[in-house]
């Protein structure tokens, strides 16, 4: 393993920092928690396995004598928690389902309305019987039947 605080503490907290980074990016798009849409979930993984798989690679297989530290790289992860924080306040504060308009009862003698709205399911029907009664029996039409063929009638032969 090549976490050394005493040796090399700039180089440990690197990896310590890219370790936890992707961990909690991995959790954010793993787990729902802010209401994130698919899209920024895939991303907040894609990007935590990077910096985890990073990490790993640095702790326990690097054995090179030199490395370069990418500080700017951390820019990253911050964006994408703080996009999750955001989405996270704000999704109680959605807006509701609009209300569904008041029934209108039935009135007769009244002006067409073409952009009138229908009356809600499950509302009364109105009074005057315009609508059919619920549960009403309707007759079913006659199964089709084709008529019967005449029988097959030879050509005339031809008058010369």
């Amino acid at each position: 393993m090549n976490l050394d605080f005493d040796v090399d503490p700039l180089f440990s907290w690197y990896v310590v920092l890219l370790a936890v980074s992707g961990i909690a990016l991995l959790v954010i798009g793993a787990v729902n928690l802010g209401g994130l849409k698919a899209g920024w979930r895939f991303l907040n993984v894609l990007v935590g396995l990077g910096f985890a798989g990073y990490a790993y690679y640095l702790a326990f297989v690097f054995d090179g004598a030199s490395y370069v530290l990418f500080f700017k790289a951390f820019i990253l992860p911050v964006v994408l928690i703080a996009n999750a924080v955001k989405a996270l306040v704000t999704r109680p504060q959605a807006p509701a389902a609009p209300a569904a308009p008041p029934y209108q009862p039935y009135q007769p003698y009244q002006p067409y309305q073409p952009n009138a709205q229908y009356p809600q399911q499950g509302a009364p029907y109105p009074p005057g019987g315009h609508y059919p009664q619920q549960g009403a029996q309707y007759p079913q039409p006659a199964p089709y039947q084709a008529a019967p063929a005449a029988p097959y009638q030879p050509p005339a032969p031809p008058q010369g």
